[in-house]
């Protein structure tokens, strides 16, 4: 009888979280020249700069990715099952928590986002390794975690994005596609390991055009994030708690309640 209690192994999970760190640590020091990669899209110019930035963060997704497959495959209730669900969160945590360390000058603030991050690594680790075993007693809790802990990142990327001023051509397909992710990943949580392509999809399609209707407002980084992440999340549970059976009087009332609060919020912060 399989344990309901696992824990991933600790000299696999700090390898892991330091070979994610190690890199974002090495990016501030290594230095080469940028290529600039110049193309037109449907008339529109696009000039890409591929420089160590660049490529750290393919790097670290993809070192993520890899890297929880092997920490994951250590459980014993996995067996020959795919560990592919459980690579997205960590993969964009990974990726998220590298924006700010690029634009914060090396300091103390720098450092707290560098322990912060590597805290988030662990526990997103942590949480997807007991999620596994849906007879784990921690489950529940471990589900939680990452649903917030997911549009948290979100919430984050959203902003820094918006602060480093980056161009809408390239803001869009980022955040459209960690919206994707983010509320995929959710559903398939909170559904019992079902996916949900076609509404992950949906409301995929709902956030780049949000994401694409605000870009030009004055709006601060933390009201542009709060606007896209209120219906993002909202929608996501309203279809969650939908699929869990609820009448929609009693489905709309919490999505309807944080898209308001996140609103005010927003407005509130300009």
């Amino acid at each position: 009888m399989l344990k309901t209690r696992n824990l991933p192994d600790v000299d696999r999970l700090s390898v892991l979280a330091a070979a994610i760190l190690l890199a974002y640590a090495l990016a501030r020091y290594v230095q080469f020249p940028s290529t600039k990669i110049e193309f037109s899209l449907l008339g529109v110019y696009l000039p890409i700069e591929i420089n160590v930035n660049t490529i750290v963060t393919f790097f670290v997704a993809g070192l993520m990715a890899t890297g929880a497959d092997w920490l994951l495959r250590d459980h014993p209730y996995l067996g020959n099952k795919s560990t592919l669900e459980h690579w997205l969160l960590p993969s964009l945590t990974a990726w998220v928590i590298g924006f700010p360390l690029y634009q914060l000058p090396i300091g103390p603030l720098w450092w707290a986002g560098f322990a912060l991050g590597g805290l988030l690594l662990v526990l997103v680790l942590v949480a997807e390794y007991i999620t596994i075993n849906p007879e784990d007693v921690r489950q529940p809790v471990a589900a939680a975690g990452l649903t917030a802990l997911s549009f948290s990142l979100y919430l984050m990327l959203a902003v820094a994005m918006r602060f480093a001023g980056i161009r809408l051509i390239q803001l869009l397909p980022a955040l459209t596609l960690a919206a994707g992710l983010v509320s995929l990943r959710t559903l398939h949580l909170r559904l019992r390991g079902q996916w949900a392509f076609i509404q992950a999809g949906i409301i995929c399609l709902i956030s780049a055009q949000l994401t694409a209707a605000l870009h030009y407002l004055p709006l601060s980084p933390v009201s542009y994030g709060l606007l896209l992440l209120g219906p993002i999340y909202s929608l996501t549970t309203l279809v969650a708690n939908l699929a869990e059976g609820e009448p929609f009087k009693q489905a709309i009332i919490e999505p309807i309640f944080v898209w308001i609060l996140l609103l005010v919020i927003a407005i509130w912060l300009g």
